[in-house]
């Protein structure tokens, strides 16, 4: 029996802070309470970086503050180190996130850390985090390809999985940071995983550079019974830090080709297409869904 699919909305933090201007606040605010509507299971709404780093979640708090939430819906953030958690805590997050990779050329570039120096630096916040009561998820970026070190192999992402989930982490988000992946590089990733890790701990995080997203998406729920996905609303996002990565795989992509491969997906369709709806004009390009070109035409 496979599970009912669980889907984490980043579109508020992974989409908004690659956009090229600053959405407004109240915007963000009306985002994610749309988004609150649709059935999602958790909504990660902003990340507690430094406005320096990322002038586009420089309002973390105060969307926090703002949002309306709904019961049943976890509302987390990502979070770089102890000051960002101590922000966190402060407005209220139900669910931390930190991040790491399995490239140590992406890793320094993206955080200027390798990949042991970050974990060392997440030691304390997930100590503390998990102190305070609060889960805390795991991003593994370029767990498949790396624009600078070509393809990783599943040997090489295993060791880093493994040492966040002596952390604590509750679980993991393994990322195609630059959408390369192939339903082959899934499968030899899960082959060497999911033997030794169960399968609610893996979360998996794909992007649609090169339109093989939601082909990924079909091997892992199919073939491995992943039932843990990431998608953000619009299939908005991209990487500053992954030269040529184009969004994230759009939500109601992902939610219309699994349930019409008869997936047990309890979210509406019309509502994250609606909630896209209202964001758009605020946005420099349009969204990047099939789904919702389909329906409004593309506009």
């Amino acid at each position: 029996m496979k599970r009912p699919i669980e889907l984490t909305e980043v579109g508020p933090r992974d989409g908004l802070q690659n956009e090229p201007g600053v959405i407004p606040t109240d915007q963000k605010v009306a985002f994610v309470d749309a988004l609150s509507q649709t059935g999602v299971q958790e909504i990660e709404v902003s990340s507690f970086v430094s406005p320096r780093w990322v002038p586009q979640l420089a309002d973390a708090e105060e969307v926090f503050r703002r949002i309306q939430r709904r019961e049943g819906v976890i509302y987390s953030a990502l979070v770089p180190n102890l000051k960002g958690l101590n922000r966190a805590l402060t407005a209220g997050v139900d669910k931390i996130a930190v991040f790491t990779a399995a490239s140590e050329t992406f890793n320094r570039k993206n955080i200027n850390a390798s990949i042991k120096e970050s974990l060392e630096r997440f030691r304390p916040v997930i100590r503390e985090a998990l102190a305070a009561g609060l889960p805390v998820r795991g991003y593994v970026s370029t767990a498949f390809h790396c624009p600078y070190e070509g393809e990783i192999p599943p040997g090489q992402v295993l060791p880093v999985v493994d040492a966040l989930l002596e952390l604590g982490v509750e679980e993991v988000s393994l990322g195609d940071t630059i959408g390369k992946a192939s339903p082959a590089d899934v499968r030899r990733l899960m082959d060497v995983l999911l033997p030794r890790i169960p399968v609610e701990k893996v979360v998996l995080h794909f992007h649609a550079t090169y339109g093989m997203a939601l082909a990924n998406v079909m091997v892992a729920w199919e073939e491995y019974g992943v039932f843990r996905f990431d998608a953000s609303a619009g299939g908005l996002g991209g990487c500053p830090y992954a030269p040529g990565a184009s969004g994230n795989v759009a939500t109601e992509d992902v939610v219309y080709a699994l349930q019409r491969m008869g997936a047990d997906v309890r979210v509406n369709l019309e509502k994250v297409i609606q909630a896209v709806k209202d964001l758009r004009p605020h946005l420099a390009h349009p969204p990047r869904s099939h789904l919702y070109a389909v329906w409004m035409g593309g506009t």
